[in-house]
């Protein structure tokens, strides 16, 4: 293998990641996806196959890991006592009995030997996790990234089709069980949610999916009441007892429970009965009053499902089986380019705007040069576009037959539309690039990146108001942020006291920041969070890094020559030397330190909640583990503190209830400095 074919598969996983990423982001925290669950599938699929070619290139963060992505911070995390995982995608008939030939020679059993399989409707919704303990609902979660989600127990609560508390009376309860689900909406729920929207001036869902999502995430419960959402009950984490044999009788026990269940499903003694089913709930999904966007179809037996296991993101012992995307026609009204963060530009197709699902598009991402050529793509040509339950599609194929001769041949501009430079290519790679490091929209997405939460966590700067600034003049670098004053700010149109104070605050909250964060902030190519980590415990300090050569770089573990190179090649270049110098006097970076220090947490757990003022959260968690303590994302009778900040919420509820010691962050940081 050559150091370009290497090279060109990084370069290629890097785009990939940073894809699938993005719309992890859009998709689960900011509920506005950005690429349809086709785009999503095979971007997916392809980095699985580079990463079993390339094993050196696979990342611990790669996105082939995860189920999700982050939890918001405007909710507290609560942790899974068991992960809920993603299933993998079977897209047709073929790859459904590919499966359940991987299964039988897993389970050694010939075509011959039954297994069961039960049939259900994938429901397009939001991914719940409920908690009872002695029979009492205790939380809810979301799915989040996986491990842990947001903590929307208020909201839950509101759901009439989830009961408080389970009927034992003809089926004991466990003492605890973590019942998993479905939050969505009905069309006509949905229909209603939008025209109140429109009545009052304000923005309208794209879809059941999106609005469900965003009802579960309202800070007020009141509001999620007013939204009428329902729940489909169908798995299980955590339990005390073990009492399901078979995904039938989880279904039998939950009713018996109150749980309410799907009733469109099957259980089927054999493939073809499974087929069957798939292929006339696709001919009958129009007649339901809520969004299905295939089929899941699991093995019956749970003890069958113990042997056949999990691979990394899911279990081997279900599928997804997907509908074809919905699709129609439109056209092509011109074809633009948007600059990325990292230079990259990405041709995208203005279309005629057409409602697919429901939902009016008007833009899909064409992603290269090499994509556009492959599917001979020109401006004006109608298009076939297709959407799996999301808001901008991809063009599937040209409708050559419906071409008149005026449409034109797309050419990759040769200099950035935002700042004038020539572009490059570079060979073995597909992607076309900005190189200046002071392009307007680089500079743009560079400082998005920069104030985001997993950076430098500049909460009160997200959204439009980086734009108001750089428009304003008031910032040209990321470091210009630590200049800012009042009366700059002030100069805003429609800029108040307020505002301006909490931005001010935030950026002086974000002057401490640990060495990962902050390397994580700066946006070097091929560094992302795990990476930032990975140097930031090897080399401790910023310096030690820019001076050191792409040599010592490749031999850090996890790190290697492409990722080295392009760390080195950063570190290289003269302005960011600058920008760094100049940050590196605005800014505490906290360096890495994972040696015990004190005892003073020894043998303690504790659990934050609310927003804290003095501390990061992360940081605040590092130190109970330096000082000998365990860091804990839920409440039991083992917590032995919770620290309290402001807007706490069903954390301390719950600590209230279990007579858990509850202490202010002041206390914390006293019994930190052995004032306590």
């Amino acid at each position: 293998m050559s150091y370009q074919e290497l090279n060109s598969a990084a370069v290629r996983v890097e785009e990939l990641t940073t894809l699938i990423n993005d719309a992890n982001q859009k998709y689960y925290e900011q509920d506005s996806p950005t690429i349809s669950d086709i785009s999503y599938d095979s971007a997916l699929k392809e980095l699985q196959q580079l990463e079993r070619q390339y094993p050196e290139l696979v990342a611990v963060d790669s996105p082939t890991h995860r189920v999700g992505t982050n939890a918001k911070t405007t909710f507290d995390s609560l942790q899974h006592r068991v992960p809920m995982l993603s299933l993998d995608n079977a897209f047709g008939d073929t790859e459904l009995l590919e499966w359940d030939a991987k299964l039988r020679r897993r389970l050694e059993v010939d075509g011959e030997y039954s297994i069961e399989y039960m049939a259900e409707l994938k429901i397009d919704g939001l991914s719940i996790n409920l908690t009872y303990i002695d029979g009492r609902l205790s939380t809810a979660s979301t799915r989040g990234n996986g491990t842990s989600g947001e903590d929307v127990t208020p909201n839950i609560r509101t759901i009439h089709s989830i009961p408080l508390k389970l009927n034992d009376a003809h089926t004991p309860v466990p003492t605890l069980i973590e019942v998993r689900g479905e939050i969505f909406l009905t069309h006509s729920e949905f229909s209603r949610i939008n025209e109140a929207n429109q009545d009052l001036g304000l923005s309208t869902f794209a879809n059941p999916r999106n609005a469900a999502a965003g009802s579960i995430r309202q800070k007020d419960p009141t509001i999620t009441a007013s939204r009428r959402l329902e729940a489909f009950l169908y798995a299980v984490g955590e339990t005390s007892e073990t009492r399901f044999k078979t995904q039938s009788s989880l279904f039998e026990t939950y009713e018996a429970w109150g749980l309410r269940t799907n009733p469109n499903r099957r259980l089927c003694s054999t493939l073809v009965d499974v087929l069957e089913f798939i292929h006339e709930w696709h001919t009958r999904k129009e007649q339901l009053h809520y969004d299905i966007d295939g089929v899941v179809v699991k093995v019956n037996s749970f003890a069958l499902q113990d042997q056949l296991g999990y691979v990394s993101r899911s279990p081997r012992w279900a599928i997804a089986y997907k509908y074809p995307a919905q699709q129609v026609r439109t056209k092509i009204n011109d074809i633009t380019v948007q600059v990325g963060m990292t230079g990259a530009i990405t041709p995208v197709a203005e279309l005629q705007e057409v409602a697919v699902g429901g939902v009016k598009v008007s833009r899909a991402t064409l992603h290269n040069s090499d994509e556009i050529r492959r599917k001979d793509i020109r401006s004006g040509d109608t298009v076939i576009i297709q959407r799996a339950g999301e808001v901008i599609p991809e063009v599937v194929e040209v409708v050559v037959s419906a071409r008149t001769g005026i449409e034109t041949v797309f050419v990759m501009p040769s200099i950035c539309p935002s700042c004038g430079t020539v572009l490059t290519r570079p060979e073995g790679e597909s992607v076309t690039r900005c190189v200046n490091s002071r392009c307007p929209e680089k500079v743009r997405q560079r400082f998005q990146h920069f104030v985001g939460r997993n950076a430098m966590d500049i909460e009160a700067l997200g959204g439009k108001r980086i734009d108001l600034l750089l428009e304003a003049g008031l910032i040209v670098d990321v470091s210009g942020l630590y200049t800012l004053t009042m009366d700059q700010l002030l100069t805003i149109d429609r800029m108040g006291d307020k505002l301006a104070g909490n931005i001010l605050s935030a950026i002086e909250k974000s002057r401490t920041t640990p060495l990962n964060r902050f390397l994580y902030a700066l946006a070097i190519r091929h560094v992302g969070e795990h990476t930032a980590e990975v140097l930031a415990e090897h080399f401790g300090s910023v310096n030690s890094i820019r001076n050191s050569s792409a040599t010592d770089l490749a031999n850090v573990n996890e790190v290697g020559p492409v990722i080295a190179q392009s760390v080195y090649d950063f570190f290289s270049d003269a302005q960011n030397i600058e920008l760094v110098d100049r940050l590196n006097s605005q800014i505490h970076i906290i360096e890495p330190d994972t040696k015990t220090v004190s005892d003073i947490f020894a043998g303690k757990t504790l659990v934050f909640t609310g927003s804290l003022n003095i501390y990061k959260r992360d940081e605040a968690e590092a130190i109970v583990k330096r000082n000998g303590g365990k860091a804990s994302g839920s409440v039991s009778k083992k917590t032995d503190y919770v620290v309290a900040g402001e807007n706490a919420g069903s954390k301390l509820t719950k600590a209230q209830e279990l007579g858990v010691p509850v202490i202010t962050e002041e206390e914390f940081q006293q019994m930190v400095l052995g004032d306590y």
